[in-house]
């Protein structure tokens, strides 16, 4: 879901500059505004999905899912987050 999540950021950075930076030329605009929904809709219901299997939390379900359709990067930042952080954690198990 993380590399999904990330790839979705970059759709939707493709989106935003299309759409405002080269003023909207289509099919591209349309392409990747399709493809933005698709994974945005993919990714809500895995992470709903995801969340009854405590696979990840309710935080990060919340940013994929009511979020995600403003912006992605929400998700992706939540998901390096919780990485870092799950990281951290494992460093500090570790006996010396």
């Amino acid at each position: 879901m993380e590399v999904i999540s990330l790839f979705h950021s970059a759709v939707y950075t493709g989106l935003l500059i299309c759409a405002f930076v080269l003023d909207g030329p289509q099919p591209y605009t349309f392409i990747l505004g399709l493809t933005h929904g698709i994974i945005w809709i993919g990714m809500s219901i895995t992470s709903i999905i995801a969340v009854h299997y405590r696979v990840i939390n309710l935080r990060l379900a919340l940013a994929i899912a009511l979020l995600g359709c403003i912006a992605p990067f929400f998700g992706s930042i939540e998901f390096l987050r919780q990485g870092r952080q799950r990281r951290l954690a494992g460093a500090e198990a570790v006996p010396s």
